[in-house]
């Protein structure tokens, strides 16, 4: 479990997050841990988007994510405002789902910001 805990923290850039988000030291831990937890589980498979994936597949997007993924799901997850039944289930699937819906989801912000400024 270190060394996945190590490698996450070097994936994410933890030091550099913590210095960023100070007062998010709680929740970026939660992150680390829940990764680790999920990257070491003997599991054939692991419960994503109300599916079971296997853990190969889970362990790999896990590792390929980075600071932005990071920052990415911390904003999706400060800006809903729906009641949440099962927190670790849809934080994971947050992770899970950050290298395939960051790019669009960015890419939506700016065609939002673009028309703003165009409106009178």
């Amino acid at each position: 479990m270190d060394a996945y805990r190590e490698l996450i923290c070097e994936n994410i850039s933890y030091d550099l997050l913590l210095q960023e988000n100070p007062y998010e030291r709680d929740l970026i831990d939660c992150y680390v841990e829940l990764m680790v937890e999920t990257c070491c589980t003997g599991r054939e498979t692991i419960r994503v988007n109300q599916e079971d994936v296997p853990a190969d597949v889970v362990r790999s997007r896990l590792l390929k994510l980075d600071k932005m993924h990071i920052e990415y799901v911390m904003e999706c997850l400060r800006n809903n405002t729906t009641q949440v039944g099962n927190i670790r289930a849809y934080t994971l699937s947050a992770l899970y789902n950050a290298p395939v819906t960051i790019g669009q989801y960015y890419a939506s912000q700016v065609a939002h910001d673009m028309a703003q400024e165009v409106m009178p």
